[in-house]
Order: structure tokens, then sequence, then C-alpha cells
């Protein structure tokens, strides 16, 4: 039998001893995640699409993870102050920021001194269409009749949208910059947008679908075009702004985000969780009632998506004389 000297046989012991608290590091990393209740924070005011969605997806996500994750307001700056908020807190798992376009056009306008990649991500949940609304009995039935309008009387058609640098004022210049024709960008706030089209205030606007839909199931506005990758499921009837000739295209996303440095062990279960909550019952029924298609993606295929989003909104932006206007000189 092989003998060892004292002082070796005590550095073989304390390299095994070593070599097992390695090992078992990564799944003790996280040993007793989640033990106390996890900050939800959606990035805009109680009652809208964003905050109805993102309560649902916290509440089951609640049940998977066995403790409670509460929904936190936190509006302001296109979504700046959450995603400042989330950027600045502790990375373990008790903070997560729900995530959508805005946090590519937040970062693109110059509201917060960061980029999409100051956090980490833990997936997609869904995306929709923004569609080009007008009103129900507008003379236009077609996109083409609406872009021949328009050119025709320059500078006098107006287009609504939430507020100047979200997603549906860009998906805007996107589709009049493809229709070649000159507008007046109203940016009335989201509660006045649909409001601005019924009263004849505005010609027209994009709308996320879930804000959208059911005044098109009532007739009161009339969708010419989705200015999406493939027609939407919900309204299969309505072309893509490609296939009317004029290509756009951006839709809006949402997901969760989380502070960089968080362990990955806690990402995944985050993820899982998210996951699951996505494809419960309940959200599922919301999103079949509002018109959102769930799509999770994971870390890497949503990584990705994002950087090819923020390239896209960065040049929009830039046509429009919008990048970084709003960053502090």
């Amino acid at each position: 039998m092989l003998k060892l000297k004292k002082n070796t046989r005590r550095s073989v012991v304390a390299a095994v001893v070593g070599a097992f608290a390695i090992a078992g590091f990564g799944a003790t990393a996280n040993a007793g995640f989640p033990d106390k209740p996890i900050q939800f924070i959606i990035p805009f005011g109680a009652g809208g699409g964003a905050d109805i969605e993102g309560r649902l997806l916290a509440d089951e996500m609640s049940k998977v993870l066995g403790v409670p994750v509460v929904p936190i307001n936190k509006p302001g700056g296109g979504g700046a102050v959450t995603y400042t908020f989330v950027k600045n807190a502790k990375p373990d798992g008790y903070t997560i920021a729900w995530n959508s376009t805005s946090i590519l056009t937040s970062s693109n306008i110059g509201n917060m001194p960061f980029k999409h990649d100051a956090l980490d991500h833990l997936g997609q949940v869904e995306h929709q269409p923004m569609p080009f609304a007008v009103k129900g009995d507008a003379p236009w039935k077609t996109l083409q009749e609406f872009a021949a309008y328009c050119k025709a009387n320059p500078g006098k058609v107006k287009i609504a949208n939430s507020g100047t640098g979200s997603a549906t004022h860009l998906v805007s210049i996107a589709m009049v910059n493809a229709m070649g024709c000159k507008v007046i960008h109203l940016p009335v706030g989201t509660k006045r947008r649909n409001a601005t089209v019924l009263s004849g205030e505005a010609q027209a606007m994009n709308a996320p679908l879930t804000a959208a839909l059911n005044l098109t199931k009532a007739k009161k506005i009339r969708l010419l075009a989705v200015p999406s990758a493939k027609r939407n499921a919900m309204i299969p009837d309505v072309p893509t702004a490609n296939e009317t000739g004029f290509k756009a295209e951006l839709d809006l996303f949402r997901g969760l985000s989380v502070p960089k440095g968080t362990p990955d062990a806690i990402k995944a279960q985050l993820y899982d969780a998210m996951n699951q909550a996505a494809h419960s019952k309940a959200f599922t029924g919301l999103a079949n009632k509002k018109g959102f298609t769930i799509d999770t993606l994971k870390l890497t295929d949503f990584e990705a998506m994002l950087s090819r989003e923020d390239a896209k909104v960065a040049a929009i932006m830039k046509g429009a004389g919008l990048y970084q206007s709003k960053a502090k000189n």
C-alpha cells in the first residue's frame, strides 16, 4: 500500500474537501430560494394592458414558486423608472422587471443612460402586433387607399400615438416612411389614443392589438394592416404591411428581466416559473380574450431578439431625429 507523508496526506484531504465544496456550490447557491416575497415591477400605471397581463402572470408565478410575487407599478420615463430601479437592485432573484419594447425605446431616446444589456433577461412571455387602424366609418378600406390620400394631403393627416418615442409612435413613423407621405404625429397618451381616432381628431393610429381588438369587433375601428412578419391568428383577414406593398415590421413584446449578475441557477428557476405561468389556464385564457400571442423564448433566443429589435428601434429614431433626444447633456 502506498504510504503518504503526513503533510502530503493533509494536502490531499484539503484538495478533496475543496473539490466537494466547489462541486456542491452550484447545488446550494440558490438553496432555499425563494424564501420571501419577490417584487414584480411593472413599468406602467394600473389598469392598462401591461398592468393586467403582468398582475396575472405574477399571480400564476406565485403558485409555482410558493411565495408571493408582488406586482408594483413604477411608471415614468416610458419605462425608464422601472428599468433603472431593477438595474440597481440586488441581483438575488427577488426583484423582477416586467419588460416590453419600452426597454428599447426608453434607452434609445435617452431616458436612461444604459441599454437593454445592462440587465439580465429571463425570456419573452408574449408578443402582439400594433395594427394600423382608422375609424370604422372612414373612407379608406385598404392601406393603399390611405397612402394615396396621405400623399395627396401632405402635412394634413394626423396619426395618434401613446407618446413621443413610444413603440406606437415608432411603428407609425416606420409605416408613414414606407408609404412615402408626411403626417402630423399626435402624442396623446395611451388613454386618449383610441378616443382621438374615434372622435375624428386623428385620422389613424397604431395600437397594440389588445387595445384595438374589442373596438374592431364592434366595428368602431377598422384595421388596415399589421406591421408584422406574418398575419395574426386573431385577425387573420388583416394583411401585413409588407403584403400591401409597404415594408414595415415592429411588434410589441413583453418578458422578464432581472439585475445583472443574478445567479444562473436562480434565473433558471424563475424562467421555469415564468414559462409555467405563461402557459397556465388563466393566462392563456387572458391571451385568447385580449389578443396577445403567448410565445415564451429562453434567455439566448430572447437576447438575440432584443439585439435585432434594438437595432431596428435605433434606426427608426435616428431617421426621425429622436435618437438620444432626451439624454441629459
